[in-house]
């Protein structure tokens, strides 16, 4: 008897056959950076860059969610993740995709890139294609520069094999006891404090149309190699083989037994620095087994740890090559313009009589103000903003959070000299944002040198959020301005990634955000909010009901819609709810950069659904939510995405624009990356991604391309009207 099909309503919409996997999509992800590599369109110079972003992207993947998949291994997890994939079977998944996918880099680096850089006078030489005067120069270099910091060192019965740091190169070496006959094994490290490329003097270098060619040299390891005499006296030297390993970084930080959490942090960062298990090995192709075998024993691995390459290892250090003054080999240089209603802006710092009409706070009085990075300077928006607070004797409280910030940054400068102006200063230093836990310690003991109230958050919680709230004395009233970005303040980031910030003095939005830092700084329970979504506390719930509201004005004959911009979809939850609307007929456009565990154009469940994905110049990072609510257009912005870990384990906020016209630029922005066909990929619905290539030629439209030139224009226009006035 034939089964009977099922109803959309009586399908699981949560079975694992609806899902991709989050480690595999993000390799996908992974793999679109390294097509800007192959894509003949991007300059040669940034073609090397992205080679070098995929490397240390890699890196990270190894060092947490590879890590993550081996603890659980180790500890026999069977749990399954929504795609049906136990750890152990995620890892044999990544082995088998991953591995064409670095033989691929390696292959269009040495073949294809290596011969397009000597065309343009870029000569990264092989040791041996070097001539005798070359050679001289290098080892009066090894000598002089190198040998110095080299520690080699033996194994043998006096000599533990050695503790190899996480992400160093390294060379291990097999020498010959000239009198004994003897062979020995030794270890050097290639030092991270030299260059890992040494160019050749002017004189020496190759010669590119009838000049010395722009730079000429050396990967820092050949040097090395070929100059191991000098570490080995008495010795011959019978090989040498390059290697480098991957450790887990992920830190384990039990903060419901820790009385103080940046001591418990700053212990586990040094066990970052110094522990952790090997969970990578690169080794080049030519690495006898038994000099394999003698690696893999001592750092406890498994033949599928194991990755060989041809050519160079770490080629996340062709970053380097991005400070050659070769603009014709680079995207064009881009300057971030200042928003046409900040022009006018004076600097707080040089005149502490603000002028009314001219200062940040006047202008969002009359209206709401929207900043998109790296379009709009953050120099002259985000950073000002603060900074301004900082100088105004009106500005009574500066309250923030910091999750990630830059090395010397303005903004904690700015903060230090609102404290030292007697302002009450509160700030949330995030000490658990990754990678970033040390900076993050050193700006709060320098925070808290000045008498800023500095908190490390909640426990069991990263604080991911993006606020800044202003408090300032007015005539015969208190005012607070906001500010809710997308992405970390950060002025160096901020150049690289498309962000947005939203400026307001929304009554509600104020106390919203007052709720919201008393409940970081204090002790709170606060489960509703006029304005904002917030995480854990009412964001998800929102989101889904969003959702509903759409089905059901669909349900009722109504235009439905929804685009949604983020980083990541993985909550199956969100994503069950997504397929739901599908099936309503709601019209869905999701814009994923990177991770997508949702699968789209599935016939009954996802078919109204379609996925792009963004990879360009600038790192997609803007989170925006549409929501069409049969004509009554509701848009969003803010810090999470639709992932567990922002939905349930980190406090975001999310806030409504209710500006029209910012909602319209909002949807224009939205509107302008789904005609994408220069930088768009295209989800399939077996979890390939095809990327969109304008037909004709001339017809290829970038969207940051297209807010390059928005932006301008509109700074041009602001200039000349001002010039006619």
């Amino acid at each position: 008897m034939p089964k009977t099909k099922k109803s959309p309503a009586e399908t699981d919409l949560k079975g694992s056959q609806y899902y991709f996997s989050r480690e595999l999509s993000w390799l996908e992800f992974n793999n679109r950076v390294l097509h800007e590599a192959f894509d003949p369109r991007t300059p040669l110079i940034e073609r090397l860059k992205f080679i070098a972003i995929f490397s240390s992207n890699l890196d990270e993947y190894f060092m947490v969610r590879v890590a993550a998949l081996k603890q659980q291994v180790e500890a026999e997890v069977a749990k399954v993740s929504p795609d049906g994939r136990t750890p152990q079977e995620h890892l044999d998944a990544i082995s088998q995709r991953l591995r064409p996918m670095v033989a691929q880099q390696h292959r269009h680096f040495d073949q294809a890139l290596r011969p397009q850089l000597a065309a343009k006078g870029i000569y990264l030489l092989d040791y041996v294609d070097l001539n005798q005067e070359q050679r001289l120069y290098l080892q009066r270099y090894f000598e002089e520069r190198i040998f110095p910091v080299l520690t080699p060192l033996a194994v043998d019965p006096g000599h533990p094999f050695p503790y190899i740091s996480n992400l160093s190169l390294n060379l291990a070496v097999v020498v010959k006891d000239a009198e004994t006959e003897e062979e020995h094994f030794a270890r050097v490290k290639v030092p991270k404090t030299l260059p890992r490329f040494v160019p050749l003097p002017e004189d020496l270098r190759l010669r590119y149309k009838n000049r010395p060619a722009p730079w000429t040299g050396v990967s820092l390891e050949q040097v090395i190699a070929h100059n191991l005499e000098f570490l080995f006296p008495g010795m011959n030297i019978q090989e040498y083989h390059p290697f480098r390993i991957t450790r887990n970084a992920d830190l384990e930080v039990e903060e419901d037994e820790a009385d103080d959490l940046m001591q418990a942090i700053e212990q586990e960062l040094r066990k970052r620095r110094f522990g952790g298990s090997v969970v990578r090995m690169e080794i080049h192709a030519s690495m006898p087994e038994n000099i394999r075998a003698t690696l893999t024993e001592e750092m406890e691995l498994q033949p599928n740890d194991i990755y060989e390459v041809e050519g160079l290892l770490c080629l996340s250090d062709l970053m380097c090559f991005m400070e050659l003054p070769l603009p014709e080999l680079k995207d064009p240089p881009w300057s971030p313009v200042t928003h046409p209603l900040l022009r006018n802006l004076i600097d707080a710092e040089e005149d502490e009589d603000l002028i009314e009409a001219e200062d940040f706070f006047s202008i969002l009085r009359k209206q709401d103000l929207m900043v998109h990075h790296p379009y709009h300077s953050f120099a002259s928006s985000v950073q000002k903003f603060i900074t301004q607070a900082a100088y105004d004797p009106n500005v009574l409280t500066i309250k923030m959070t910091l999750y990630r910030t830059s090395g010397d940054s303005p903004i904690v400068n700015a903060l230090i000299a609102a404290a030292e102006n007697g302002k009450q200063v509160a700030v949330l230093v995030e000490l658990k944002a990754r990678f970033d836990e040390e900076n993050n310690i050193n700006w709060a003991r320098k925070l808290e040198k000045v008498g800023v109230h500095v908190v490390y958050g909640l426990v069991g919680l990263k604080t991911h959020t993006k606020l800044v709230l202003v408090v300032r004395r007015e005539e015969n009233r208190i005012r607070r301005y906001v500010h809710v970005g997308t992405g970390n303040y950060n002025p160096k980031t901020a150049r690289l990634y498309t962000d947005l910030g939203l400026f307001s003095c929304r009554e509600e939005l104020g106390a919203d955000l007052t709720d919201l830092f008393n409940h970081l700084t204090g002790y709170s329970r606060q489960q509703s909010y006029r304005k904002l979504l917030v995480a854990p506390v009412n964001l998800r719930d929102r989101m889904v009901d969003l959702i509903h509201r759409e089905i059901e004005h669909c349900k009722a004959g109504n235009h439905a819609r929804i685009v949604a911009k983020m980083n990541a979809l993985v909550d199956p939850t969100i994503i069950s709810t997504l397929y739901e609307a599908s099936q309503a007929g709601v019209e869905i456009d999701l814009i994923v950069r990177g991770i997508c565990c949702l699968r789209p154009g599935l016939k009954g469940i996802s078919e109204n659904i379609r996925v792009v994905s963004i990879v360009g110049r600038f790192l997609e990072h803007s989170r925006i939510f549409y929501f069409n609510n049969n004509g009554n257009d509701e848009v969003f912005i803010g810090s999470a995405d639709w992932m567990p870990r922002n939905l349930d384990r980190r406090v975001e906020a999310v806030t409504p624009v209710d500006d029209p016209a910012i909602a319209k630029d909002l949807q224009e922005i939205l509107g302008i990356m789904l005609a994408d066909n220069r930088q768009a990929w295209d989800l399939q619905p077996d979890g390939r991604y095809i990327q969109r290539r304008p037909n004709p030629p001339e017809t290829e439209q970038s969207s940051q391309k297209i807010f390059m030139e928005m932006a301008q224009q509109a700074s041009a226009m602001v200039v000349s009207g001002r010039g006619e006035g």
